[in-house]
C-alpha cells in the first residue's frame, strides 16, 4: 500500500513538473544575481561559466575589487577561452582610496560594456558588481542601459552583496545566499583551492 502512494504522489509531482517544462518555450539569455551575505556567490557563477564553457558556450568575467592573488578558477577558465578583465586594485576598504578606485572601476567596466555588446558571447559575469553601484563608483543608469541592450541571447551572471533593488527587478533570477555558518568565523584561515 505504500509503495502505492508513493507512486501516486510521484506521479502526480512529474505531471506538475512535465507541465511546468511544456509552458516554459521563451528562448532568450536571462540576467541572474546572486546576492545575499553568504559565501558562495561567486562560486556558483564559476560554476556557470564551467557548466557553458563545457557546453561549448563562450564566455567572459569582468571582477571587481578582486586582487592579483592567485585564482584557480581564472587558471582554469582562460585556457579554455574565457576573457578576464579584473580591476585588480584589491579590496577597497585596503586601498580607502575612493578617486583611484573610482578610476580603476571605470576602466574595467570599459570591458564589461564591449562584453555586454558582443554577440559572440553567450555568457557574461560581472562579479561584485552590487558594490560598485552601492558605492557610486558606477552609474546605476549606465548599468541598467547595458544590461537591457545587451544581445537577446546572452546570459549575464551579477554577484555580490546588497543588490540594488533596480537590478533584481530586473533579473529574471535571483538567489539569495544566506549565511548559516563559515569556517573562518572559527578562526580557520581561508585555503587555496577551497576558498579562493
Amino acid at each position: 500500500m505504500n509503495d502505492d502512494r508513493h507512486q501516486q504522489r510521484q506521479q502526480k509531482v512529474k505531471e506538475k513538473v512535465d507541465a511546468r517544462i511544456a509552458a516554459a518555450q521563451e528562448e532568450r539569455g536571462i540576467l541572474m544575481v546572486f546576492t545575499g551575505n553568504g559565501k558562495g556567490k561567486t562560486t556558483a557563477a564559476f560554476g556557470t561559466v564551467t557548466r557553458a564553457v563545457g557546453h561549448g558556450k563562450k564566455a567572459g568575467v569582468i571582477q571587481f575589487i578582486k586582487g592579483e592573488w592567485p585564482n584557480g578558477e581564472r587558471n582554469l577558465l582562460e585556457a579554455h577561452g574565457v576573457e578576464f578583465q579584473v580591476m585588480a586594485t584589491g579590496f577597497t576598504w585596503d586601498t580607502q582610496n575612493r578617486e583611484t578606485d573610482t578610476l580603476a572601476c571605470q576602466g574595467v567596466w570599459q570591458h564589461a560594456v564591449r562584453m555586454l555588446a558582443d554577440p559572440a558571447l553567450d555568457l557574461v559575469v560581472l562579479d561584485e558588481l552590487t558594490y560598485m553601484v552601492a558605492y557610486d563608483y558606477l552609474s546605476l543608469e549606465a548599468v541598467l542601459t547595458a544590461l537591457q541592450n545587451r544581445p537577446a541571447h546572452q546570459t549575464v551572471i551579477i554577484t555580490g552583496r546588497g543588490c540594488h533593488r533596480d537590478i533584481t527587478t530586473l533579473a529574471d533570477t535571483v538567489t539569495e545566499m544566506r549565511p548559516v555558518k563559515h569556517a573562518f568565523d572559527a578562526g580557520i584561515k581561508a585555503q587555496m583551492g577551497i576558498d579562493y
